[in-house]
């Protein structure tokens, strides 16, 4: 157990944040399954939609420190790619 005010106040300080982290982290995959969900229903115009939506939420997730940057990057090309392939 922490002895110093200063650790017992990160330690409620870090319990709030994890349940705010936790929060943005659900968002940004409903905003992904949104994508996949229309892509596996065949619906390339829904796909495009969900992923212009969701391209601005993953962005979010690395400027909030919940996704590395790389991961964002690597994310976003593998559905944009997804969503090209399925309008041709």
């Amino acid at each position: 157990m922490a002895n110093h005010a200063s650790a017992l106040k990160r330690i409620r300080r870090n319990s709030r944040r994890a349940v705010i982290n936790g929060a943005r982290r659900n968002r940004i995959r409903t905003f992904i399954k949104k994508i996949e969900l229309a892509l596996d229903a065949g619906d390339a115009k829904a796909a495009e939609e969900a992923f212009r939506n969701a391209q601005p939420e993953i962005q979010r997730g690395v400027s909030k420190g919940i996704l590395h940057k790389s991961t964002a990057a690597r994310k976003i090309s593998r559905l944009s790619a997804r969503v090209k392939a399925a309008k041709n």
